[in-house]
């Protein structure tokens, strides 16, 4: 199910520009690091790494339910954090979910998208990649609710920052070489592969149908 709203991307001879900056960085130095991380760390390991990372964003997660109005959603995300932090130790483990405390993922751009904001024009964000006037905008409180704004020793919080892009390019290797057999145009792909991604997480994977204007 697409998105509604029309797609708005005055800026796209920048953004193309920018994309293919972000191809090629991704190409010549993250793609092969996250290729190495996963063919020779352990898969447990890399797991492991995966929940400590998922469970940092359940703060910035229940904060935004509660934002949304689903407050038994955000109970729900915050004991699934308490748990995983004490008993999975530091979400390593994820002890949660088969306790009937599945994972969700919210953040201040679905928020505002809830609170009726357009998404505004698409963005290409130099080493970030897609996004939108309306999730660039909530990228400031997200990053105010991840854990690792606060850590204090500089070494460390740019080795665990380090430590999950590499994690998460690692989890979408299939999915770029999916797009790099598909698609004629990298960057129109993208573009609408973002747009729906989005479109389906502010509706929790149910988004509504079209709407027909029998005009």
């Amino acid at each position: 199910m697409a998105p509604e709203e029309e797609v708005s991307d005055p800026l796209e001879p920048v953004n193309r520009a920018i994309y293919q900056f972000n191809e090629q960085f991704d190409r010549y130095l993250l793609k092969p690091v996250a290729q190495g991380y996963q063919d020779y760390v352990p898969a447990p390991a890399r797991r492991r790494v995966s929940n400590f990372y998922s469970n940092l964003g359940e703060p910035l997660t229940a904060t935004n339910q509660v934002l949304q109005g689903k407050f038994e959603q955000g109970a729900g995300d915050s004991t699934r954090f308490i748990f995983n932090t004490t008993f999975g130790v530091l979400g390593l483990f994820d002890v949660a979910t088969p306790m009937g405390l599945p994972r969700h993922d919210e953040d201040f751009g679905q928020t505002f998208a809830r609170w009726g904001f357009g998404e505004g024009w698409y963005l290409v964000l130099p080493f970030l990649g897609p996004s939108t006037v309306r999730d660039t905008v909530g990228m400031v409180p997200d990053g105010y609710l991840n854990p690792l704004y606060y850590v204090e020793d500089e070494n460390w919080k740019y080795g665990l920052v380090a430590l999950r892009v590499v994690d998460t390019r690692a989890r979408l290797l299939g999915a770029s070489r999916v797009r790099d057999t598909a698609a004629l145009d990298g960057y129109l792909f993208t573009r609408e592969a973002y747009r729906q991604h989005r479109w389906n997480r502010i509706h929790d994977g149910n988004p509504p149908p079209p709407s027909f204007d029998l005009d």
